[in-house]
């Protein structure tokens, strides 16, 4: 312990060991340690019988819903895009070598009362009853005009700088109805309530080619891909990396207590009587909760089922997305749903989650309209968690404060605030510039 590191980082959540990874790898003397004895700190995966001491306090699960250690239960369900940052980050570290992923096999909407696809094909979406055939044809030239947009080039922008024409403004062109609206800025560009519509549009374009391009890449029924036994995986596989670039492990390190300076500064965190030196600290907010302010609440159901959920084409793996409007919510409710063919649960069983923003002092009852979807379940157990920011100058403490993960089951907004750290932590952007296709470590099994 007794050592000088450049950077410590406190907490082997997701971000966390991502970062840890990219530090290490970029040749930074990194010292990483947790309070717990186990990886991925809040966004662990857990066997049955853990699931079962966290949520009933009892240490065995029933022996009826099979072997405990079948079960690797995410406590921070996400997806990702196939053509996404996260799976750019995974190949520029070569991180994929450690994992396998299987692509998802549905993206479905909420709407009007009934599960609906989000169409993976121009087939499909002729076929959708999620639009009219004259809508079908307007929103067919708006996703045109979205494929075809490119940022270099002002011939495909059609006069308009999507940097200053809202989203709003810009889908007006098309003439699209408000069913089509909210179908687009939820379930393809997966905004998370409606502030969208009236920022610049660019954000929801560049969304929108993401979400197809990811679609693109594996040819499946949606444009998310999902690691096999779960997220667990992802933190142990960056710490992985961390190591083998030299960065340095102790778990079950208790009260880790960041040390300042009399400038104010961080200098080192001190754990069973011993410091080690650092100029700087990465932390999940546990760490430094006098440095963050609480941003709200997430209401989860995480259930345990013996069939799909239905209306999902008997789906083994699917994301539905409940938008606010359809609801009359805030924000979106999510349904996340995998099952044994990703090796998170034994045969014959699927685990679904149903997450949300807590808008009630009564979260659970908020959940009911997600829950109301899966049909019977064997077993329901219900988590509530704060989320919280850094309110932190890095500047003037040295102290990276990650912000906590938040309801949505797809990891955007997890792997912008890692680049954004990355960037803060090192005074640089993180080049991900990478050839995906070329990539095949990722492929599908």
């Amino acid at each position: 312990m007794d050592e000088e590191y450049e950077v410590i980082v406190l907490g082997t959540g997701l971000k966390e060991c991502i970062l840890s990874g990219l530090l290490s790898v970029d040749g930074l003397k990194v010292l990483h340690m947790d309070r717990n004895d186990y990886y991925g700190g809040e966004s662990t995966s857990l066997n049955l019988n853990q699931l079962w001491k966290k949520f009933r306090g009892e240490e065995k699960a029933p022996a009826h819903l099979g072997s405990s250690r079948d079960y690797n239960v995410d406590m921070m369900p996400k997806f990702m895009m196939a053509n996404g940052k996260l799976v750019r980050v995974l190949i520029h570290t070569d991180v994929t070598k450690y994992l396998s992923f299987k692509a998802v096999d549905g993206s479905y909407v909420f709407v009007k009362g009934k599960v609906q696809k989000v169409p993976a094909t121009p087939m499909e979406a002729l076929k959708s009853p999620l639009m009219g055939i004259f809508e079908k044809r307007r929103a067919g030239k708006f996703f045109s005009y979205v494929q075809d947009y490119d940022e270099k080039d002002p011939k495909t922008h059609d006069g308009m700088d999507l940097t200053r024409v809202t989203t709003k403004e810009l889908i007006a062109k098309f003439g699209l109805n408000e069913d089509t609206i909210d179908f687009i800025g939820h379930a393809v560009a997966l905004h998370s309530n409606d502030n969208h519509l009236h920022q610049p549009a660019y954000d929801t374009v560049m969304r929108m080619k993401l979400y197809a391009e990811s679609l693109a890449r594996f040819q499946g029924g949606s444009p998310y891909i999902y690691p096999l036994y779960g997220l667990g995986e992802l933190p142990q596989a960056f710490a992985r990396l961390s190591a083998v670039y030299g960065g340095t492990y102790m778990l079950n390190k208790p009260e880790c207590t960041v040390e300042f300076d009399e400038e104010g500064k961080v200098c080192g965190v001190t754990s069973e009587g011993e410091t080690a030196k650092c100029k700087k600290v990465v932390c999940d907010p546990s760490y430094l909760p006098n440095k963050v302010r609480k941003i709200g609440r997430v209401a989860r159901a995480i259930a345990i089922m013996s069939h799909p959920i239905p209306n999902t084409n008997e789906s083994h793996s699917v994301q539905v997305i409940l938008p606010q409007k359809q609801l009359g919510r805030k924000s979106d409710m999510y349904v996340f749903c995998c099952s044994y063919s990703h090796n998170v649960a034994p045969k014959g069983k699927f685990i679904a989650f149903v997450s949300t923003d807590a808008e009630t002092d009564n979260p659970q009852t908020e959940l009911q309209p997600g829950i109301d979807l899966l049909g019977p379940v064997d077993e329901l157990f219900f988590d509530i968690y704060d989320r919280y920011e850094p309110v932190n100058e890095p500047t003037l403490d040295n102290c990276f404060i990650s912000t906590s993960y938040d309801a949505t089951t797809h990891f955007d907004t997890t792997v912008v605030d890692v680049l954004n750290m990355y960037k803060l932590i090192t005074g640089k952007e993180l080049d991900l510039s990478v050839d995906l296709n070329a990539a095949s470590a990722a492929e599908e099994e």
